[in-house]
Protein backbone atom coordinates (compact mmCIF):
# COMPACT_ATOMS: atom_id res chain seq x y z
CA UNK A 1 0.00 0.00 0.00
CA UNK A 2 1.37 3.28 -0.87
CA UNK A 3 2.09 5.69 1.73
CA UNK A 4 -0.53 8.11 0.12
CA UNK A 5 -2.68 5.62 1.30
CA UNK A 6 -1.54 5.14 4.63
CA UNK A 7 -2.86 8.73 5.90
CA UNK A 8 -6.41 8.64 5.04
CA UNK A 9 -6.43 4.87 6.82
CA UNK A 10 -4.36 5.56 10.01
CA UNK A 11 -6.44 8.58 10.70
CA UNK A 12 -9.62 6.67 9.78
CA UNK A 13 -9.16 3.93 11.98
CA UNK A 14 -7.75 6.09 15.00
CA UNK A 15 -10.67 8.12 14.26
CA UNK A 16 -12.92 4.88 14.72
CA UNK A 17 -10.83 3.37 18.18
CA UNK A 18 -11.61 7.16 19.83
CA UNK A 19 -14.76 7.47 18.94
CA UNK A 20 -15.75 3.59 19.87
CA UNK A 21 -14.37 4.35 22.82
CA UNK A 22 -15.91 7.57 23.39
CA UNK A 23 -19.71 6.37 22.82
CA UNK A 24 -19.17 2.99 24.85
CA UNK A 25 -17.63 4.83 28.16
CA UNK A 26 -20.75 7.46 27.01
CA UNK A 27 -23.26 4.34 27.07
CA UNK A 28 -21.78 2.35 29.70
CA UNK A 29 -21.91 4.78 32.12
CA UNK A 30 -25.64 6.14 31.66
CA UNK A 31 -26.25 2.25 32.11
CA UNK A 32 -29.15 1.44 34.45
CA UNK A 33 -26.96 -0.79 36.01
CA UNK A 34 -29.60 -2.95 38.27
CA UNK A 35 -31.83 -3.74 35.33
CA UNK A 36 -29.01 -5.45 33.44
CA UNK A 37 -28.34 -8.95 34.13
CA UNK A 38 -24.40 -9.33 35.10
CA UNK A 39 -24.05 -11.78 32.45
CA UNK A 40 -24.35 -8.86 29.72
CA UNK A 41 -21.59 -6.78 31.94
CA UNK A 42 -19.17 -9.24 29.97
CA UNK A 43 -19.43 -8.26 26.63
CA UNK A 44 -19.58 -4.09 26.88
CA UNK A 45 -16.26 -4.80 30.30
CA UNK A 46 -14.72 -6.86 26.82
CA UNK A 47 -15.04 -3.61 24.77
CA UNK A 48 -14.35 -1.21 26.74
CA UNK A 49 -11.25 -3.11 27.10
CA UNK A 50 -10.38 -3.30 23.85
CA UNK A 51 -11.38 0.12 22.62
CA UNK A 52 -9.18 1.49 25.94
CA UNK A 53 -6.21 -0.45 24.70
CA UNK A 54 -6.71 0.80 21.09
CA UNK A 55 -6.85 4.14 22.48
CA UNK A 56 -2.87 3.62 23.42
CA UNK A 57 -2.05 1.47 19.73
CA UNK A 58 -3.09 5.21 18.64
CA UNK A 59 -0.84 7.02 20.03
CA UNK A 60 1.92 4.57 19.30
CA UNK A 61 1.49 4.83 15.74
CA UNK A 62 1.45 8.53 16.22
CA UNK A 63 5.07 7.96 18.07
CA UNK A 64 6.19 6.49 14.72
CA UNK A 65 4.78 9.20 12.63
CA UNK A 66 2.33 6.68 10.72
CA UNK A 67 -0.95 8.33 11.86
CA UNK A 68 -0.62 10.99 9.57
CA UNK A 69 2.96 10.84 8.17
CA UNK A 70 2.63 14.29 6.19
CA UNK A 71 0.72 15.96 8.53
CA UNK A 72 3.40 16.14 11.73
CA UNK A 73 1.43 18.48 13.76
CA UNK A 74 -2.23 16.61 13.20
CA UNK A 75 -0.56 13.23 14.21
CA UNK A 76 1.31 14.57 17.48
CA UNK A 77 -2.06 16.43 17.89
CA UNK A 78 -3.69 12.39 17.65
CA UNK A 79 -1.40 11.09 19.66
CA UNK A 80 -1.23 13.46 22.53
CA UNK A 81 -5.51 13.20 22.61
CA UNK A 82 -5.21 9.30 22.41
CA UNK A 83 -2.52 8.92 25.65
CA UNK A 84 -4.20 11.98 27.29
CA UNK A 85 -7.57 10.29 26.86
CA UNK A 86 -5.80 6.47 27.69
CA UNK A 87 -4.56 7.83 31.65
CA UNK A 88 -3.46 11.51 31.37
CA UNK A 89 0.01 10.45 30.41
CA UNK A 90 2.19 13.10 28.65
CA UNK A 91 2.50 12.52 25.10
CA UNK A 92 6.01 14.24 24.67
CA UNK A 93 7.24 11.76 27.69
CA UNK A 94 6.12 8.26 26.29
CA UNK A 95 7.21 9.02 23.11
CA UNK A 96 10.78 10.01 24.23
CA UNK A 97 11.16 6.90 26.09
CA UNK A 98 9.63 4.52 23.19
CA UNK A 99 12.22 5.79 21.32
CA UNK A 100 14.87 4.47 24.03
CA UNK A 101 12.73 1.29 23.76
CA UNK A 102 13.46 0.86 20.39
CA UNK A 103 17.31 1.88 20.24
CA UNK A 104 17.79 -0.62 23.44
CA UNK A 105 15.25 -3.32 23.44
CA UNK A 106 15.71 -5.34 26.51
CA UNK A 107 18.64 -3.70 27.60
CA UNK A 108 19.63 -1.72 30.80
CA UNK A 109 19.06 1.42 28.24
CA UNK A 110 15.13 0.36 27.73
CA UNK A 111 13.20 1.89 30.22
CA UNK A 112 10.35 -0.63 29.77
CA UNK A 113 12.86 -3.35 30.38
CA UNK A 114 13.04 -5.58 33.92
CA UNK A 115 16.61 -7.12 34.37
CA UNK A 116 15.12 -9.72 36.77
CA UNK A 117 12.35 -10.39 33.76
CA UNK A 118 13.00 -14.33 34.71
CA UNK A 119 11.23 -13.28 37.99
CA UNK A 120 7.95 -13.44 36.02
CA UNK A 121 5.68 -11.25 34.64
CA UNK A 122 4.61 -9.71 38.26
CA UNK A 123 7.87 -7.81 39.61
CA UNK A 124 8.22 -6.67 36.18
CA UNK A 125 4.66 -5.51 35.81
CA UNK A 126 4.89 -3.57 38.62
CA UNK A 127 8.21 -1.86 37.74
CA UNK A 128 6.67 -1.40 34.49
CA UNK A 129 3.80 0.70 36.04
CA UNK A 130 5.73 2.46 38.66
CA UNK A 131 8.34 3.62 36.05
CA UNK A 132 5.59 5.57 34.12
CA UNK A 133 2.72 6.42 36.74
CA UNK A 134 3.16 9.77 38.58
CA UNK A 135 1.56 10.91 40.91
CA UNK A 136 0.46 13.93 38.83
CA UNK A 137 -2.20 11.37 36.54
CA UNK A 138 -3.14 10.07 39.70
CA UNK A 139 -4.68 13.15 41.26
CA UNK A 140 -6.19 13.79 37.66
CA UNK A 141 -8.13 10.77 37.91
CA UNK A 142 -9.25 10.99 41.48
CA UNK A 143 -10.38 14.18 40.31
CA UNK A 144 -12.34 13.04 37.25
CA UNK A 145 -13.91 9.70 39.12
CA UNK A 146 -15.40 12.54 42.16
CA UNK A 147 -16.38 14.53 39.44
CA UNK A 148 -18.61 12.42 37.64
CA UNK A 149 -19.71 11.06 40.79
CA UNK A 150 -20.74 13.44 43.26
CA UNK A 151 -21.28 16.59 40.00
CA UNK A 152 -22.52 14.43 36.98
CA UNK A 153 -23.83 11.78 39.60
CA UNK A 154 -22.96 8.61 37.41
CA UNK A 155 -23.00 5.40 39.43
CA UNK A 156 -20.13 4.38 41.57
CA UNK A 157 -21.27 0.87 40.36
CA UNK A 158 -20.62 2.02 37.00
CA UNK A 159 -17.20 4.05 37.18
CA UNK A 160 -15.63 1.01 38.86
CA UNK A 161 -17.17 -1.46 35.96
CA UNK A 162 -16.94 0.29 32.78
CA UNK A 163 -14.34 3.01 33.51
CA UNK A 164 -11.73 2.13 36.08
CA UNK A 165 -11.72 -1.75 35.14
CA UNK A 166 -10.91 -1.96 31.80
CA UNK A 167 -8.13 0.94 32.38
CA UNK A 168 -6.65 -1.22 34.73
CA UNK A 169 -6.93 -4.21 32.66
CA UNK A 170 -5.69 -2.59 29.30
CA UNK A 171 -2.44 -1.85 30.96
CA UNK A 172 -2.03 -5.33 32.02
CA UNK A 173 -3.31 -6.47 28.61
CA UNK A 174 -0.71 -4.61 26.50
CA UNK A 175 1.63 -5.05 28.91
CA UNK A 176 1.39 -8.52 28.82
CA UNK A 177 1.24 -9.14 25.23
CA UNK A 178 3.47 -6.08 24.36
CA UNK A 179 6.33 -6.34 26.05
CA UNK A 180 6.37 -8.99 28.31
CA UNK A 181 6.07 -12.15 25.96
CA UNK A 182 7.98 -10.45 22.88
CA UNK A 183 10.77 -9.31 25.61
CA UNK A 184 11.86 -11.46 27.96
CA UNK A 185 14.92 -13.71 27.29
CA UNK A 186 14.11 -16.66 26.00
CA UNK A 187 16.18 -20.22 27.36
CA UNK A 188 18.38 -20.48 24.30
CA UNK A 189 19.21 -16.26 24.78
CA UNK A 190 18.27 -13.04 22.11
CA UNK A 191 18.85 -14.43 18.35
CA UNK A 192 19.11 -10.69 16.78
CA UNK A 193 19.31 -7.36 17.81
CA UNK A 194 15.57 -6.62 18.27
CA UNK A 195 15.73 -8.56 21.37
CA UNK A 196 12.10 -9.65 20.72
CA UNK A 197 9.78 -12.18 19.11
CA UNK A 198 6.82 -12.24 17.75
CA UNK A 199 3.83 -14.80 19.41
CA UNK A 200 2.37 -17.54 18.42
CA UNK A 201 -0.80 -16.77 17.58
CA UNK A 202 -3.32 -16.07 14.50
CA UNK A 203 -3.69 -12.66 12.64
CA UNK A 204 -7.57 -12.86 14.49
CA UNK A 205 -6.30 -12.92 18.11
CA UNK A 206 -3.11 -11.10 17.36
CA UNK A 207 -5.83 -8.40 16.66
CA UNK A 208 -7.83 -8.71 19.73
CA UNK A 209 -5.39 -9.31 22.30
CA UNK A 210 -3.40 -5.73 21.34
CA UNK A 211 -3.64 -4.90 17.81
CA UNK A 212 -1.05 -6.82 16.48
CA UNK A 213 1.74 -5.90 18.58
CA UNK A 214 1.99 -9.28 19.56
CA UNK A 215 1.47 -11.35 17.34
CA UNK A 216 4.21 -9.53 15.28
CA UNK A 217 6.51 -7.63 17.81
CA UNK A 218 9.35 -8.49 15.78
CA UNK A 219 7.87 -7.89 12.39
CA UNK A 220 7.12 -4.07 14.48
CA UNK A 221 10.99 -3.96 15.66
CA UNK A 222 12.07 -4.47 12.21
CA UNK A 223 9.65 -1.96 10.46
CA UNK A 224 8.65 0.74 13.28
CA UNK A 225 7.20 2.62 10.40
CA UNK A 226 4.60 0.21 9.67
CA UNK A 227 1.16 0.86 10.97
CA UNK A 228 -0.19 -1.45 13.57
CA UNK A 229 -3.02 -2.75 10.72
CA UNK A 230 -0.49 -3.48 7.92
CA UNK A 231 1.69 -5.24 10.59
CA UNK A 232 0.16 -8.60 9.42
CA UNK A 233 1.69 -8.09 5.79
CA UNK A 234 5.12 -7.71 6.34
CA UNK A 235 5.61 -11.47 7.58
CA UNK A 236 5.65 -12.95 4.54
CA UNK A 237 8.19 -10.43 3.27
CA UNK A 238 10.42 -10.44 6.02
CA UNK A 239 14.04 -12.57 6.02
CA UNK A 240 15.22 -14.10 8.06
CA UNK A 241 12.50 -15.41 10.03
CA UNK A 242 13.36 -15.35 13.77
CA UNK A 243 12.21 -18.36 15.36
CA UNK A 244 7.71 -18.40 16.08
CA UNK A 245 7.21 -18.46 19.76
Amino acid sequence: MSSSARVPVGLALSALIVLTWALSLVAALGLPIEAIPPALWLPLVALRIFAHTGLFIVAHDAMHGTVAPRHPRLNALVGALSVGLYALFPYATLRSEHRLHHAHPASAGDPDYHDGSHDGFGRWYLRFIGHYLRWPQVLGHAVIFNVLQHVVHVSQVNLLLFWVLPSLASTAQLFYFGTFLPHREPPGGYVDGHRARSNDMGAALSLLTCFHFGGYHWEHHERPGVPWWALPSTRARRTPAPPPR
